[in-house]
């Protein structure tokens, strides 16, 4: 089998170091596992020998296959036994010290022409190549865990790179049954980075009191079609990997509003509740099944009063529709009567401003998200105002899971739950273009398959409507007068004109 490296050294028989190797022997190469821990390196070699008996098990390898595999992986038992490499991939501790000694090292150890990579998530390329005697053969591949399974691998370019490299790199990530995406060298790259709106925003909607974890993990699985929730997806990777990555994008960034860690996360790592891994984190744990109190139950009314739209709502003809559908008693005239149910659909304004700016009576208005097409959901979601009637929420509540859809209730803010993570979300990404770290192709790929969204950031914005996803941050801006929500260059000159998010600029 004729590969791009012929003979790989891969430094760290860690998780990520014997994932790499994996893919690397089933690629064809002559692979040399070493680590400074010799035990490392034999329960490795032994992990990988039962792993390809397994696929050989499920029909998913032949024996021979099994066999070339194993004959191609080696122990190596210092530095020096990596000369001859043609690449040498480095997965060790994620500190610049220490990843700069280790290459200062085998810069001394391998033949001129081999191509050194770090497998860093979150430290500068630049940095750790600016000691080195040939910065122009080193660049970063970054993997993802487990690596056999998470097919995108970022290449990515220091200052100093031969682009040469990084096409090889990218051609080997293939020929290794891989995705690769290219990247800039900028705090996160890009998965990590695009990362930020999900659970950050999330962060921030608990932290204002509007709801709780299991709500907002409810809401964005059923309305937007997240496969985990932004909690629950914390409590998988666990604290004590997600609150640093949160601190050192946000302080590489010099403190940029949008990636601002949160207490929450950092009070929760500080007391050890962490994640799934030691049974508690945003949820307790029993032998592995997060422990979830059920949903209420929606409230009987006895008589449902009649209901009024707001002409600003948005959807409102889908609104309409809906309301007729569930049975609703509608009013059409100019303003509700005194006794009318006031339904309001605002993208980005909290709902006591837009009763009041709608000269409204707030004791029986209520907001409801209309952001996606209902007909797509599986979950709607209201909210109320400070001033709201008990009765006028529970109408709302009643009337909206006449059909059996779940409805969650959740307290006033500037946008619904997922309104601002979604805008978030698609903000973030829209910033990575701008700056040009990578193409918005590569942006949508890296998304999907490194975080497992529905769409790729772009795509959401597209589909929801690029007019939308603006109106909820310029609205947000101006509800919080905050920073974070400004809405970035690329994303206003695409949803000013018209044009698709995925449209290149020439």
């Amino acid at each position: 089998m004729q590969t791009t490296y012929n003979t790989v050294g891969v430094i760290g028989a860690g998780a990520m170091g014997r994932g790499i190797a994996q893919i690397a022997a089933q690629a064809g190469s002559t692979v040399r596992l070493y680590d400074t821990q010799a035990p490392a390196i034999a329960k490795a070699r032994d992990e990988l020998h039962a792993q390809w008996d397994r696929l050989a098990g499920k029909g998913r390898m032949d024996s021979q296959a099994v066999a070339a595999c194993k004959s191609r992986l080696q122990a190596a038992s210092a530095l020096q036994e990596l000369a001859d490499c043609d690449l040498v991939v480095e997965a060790i501790v994620e500190r610049l010290d220490v990843k700069k000694s280790l290459f200062s090292q085998l810069e001394e150890v391998v033949r001129p022409g081999c191509v050194l990579a770090t497998n860093t998530s979150s430290l500068s390329v630049t940095a750790i190549a600016a000691g080195l005697k040939q910065p122009q053969r080193f660049a970063g591949y970054h993997f993802f865990n487990p690596v056999p399974l998470m097919k995108v691998v970022e290449v990515i370019a220091g200052l100093k790179t031969d682009p040469a490299v990084c096409a090889g790199l990218a051609e080997y990530a293939r020929q290794m049954g891989h995705t690769p995406v290219q990247a800039q060298d900028t705090p996160g790259f890009i998965v990590n980075h695009a990362g930020r709106g999900y659970g950050t925003e999330a962060l921030r909607i608990v932290s204002e009191g509007i709801t709780d974890f299991a709500t907002i993990d409810r809401i964005l699985r059923d309305q937007a079609g997240f496969k985990l929730g932004p909690f629950e997806l914390m409590d998988l990777t666990a604290l004590d990997v997600s609150h640093p990555v949160m601190e050192s994008i946000y302080q590489q960034y010099y403190d940029e509003p949008r990636y601002r860690p949160s207490v929450i996360t950092a009070q929760r790592l500080a007391g050890g509740v962490v994640g799934r891994k030691v049974g508690e984190g945003f949820y307790r744990y029993v032998e592995g099944k997060a422990q979830i109190a059920p949903e209420p139950a929606a409230p009987q009314v006895a008589e449902m009063p009649p209901v009024w739209v707001s002409t600003r709502a948005a959807r409102k003809s889908e609104l309409y529709q809906l309301l007729k559908d569930l049975g609703a008693k509608i009013e059409t005239g100019q303003s509700p009567s005194p006794t009318a149910l006031t339904l309001v659909a605002p993208l980005g304004f909290d709902i006591t401003t837009v009763a009041v700016v709608e000269r409204l009576d707030p004791a029986r208005t209520v907001g409801i998200d209309m952001l996606i097409d209902d007909a797509a959901t599986k979950r709607r979601v209201i909210a109320t105002n400070p001033a709201t009637r008990e009765d006028m929420r529970d109408a709302a509540h009643a009337l909206l899971a006449r059909d059996g859809k779940p409805v969650s209730v959740i307290r006033d803010s500037g946008g619904f739950v997922t309104q601002r993570v979604v805008a978030t979300i698609v903000n973030i990404a829209s910033d990575i273009c701008q700056q040009r770290i990578c193409s918005p192709a590569d942006l949508e790929t890296a998304v999907t398959l490194g975080l497992g969204y529905p769409l790729g950031p772009l795509a959401m914005g597209n589909r929801w409507g690029p007019t939308n996803i603006l109106e909820v941050l310029f609205n947000m801006q101006t509800v919080y007068g905050d920073p974070r929500y400004r809405p970035s260059p690329w994303l206003r000159r695409r949803g000013a004109i018209g044009l698709s998010l995925m449209h290149e600029e020439s």
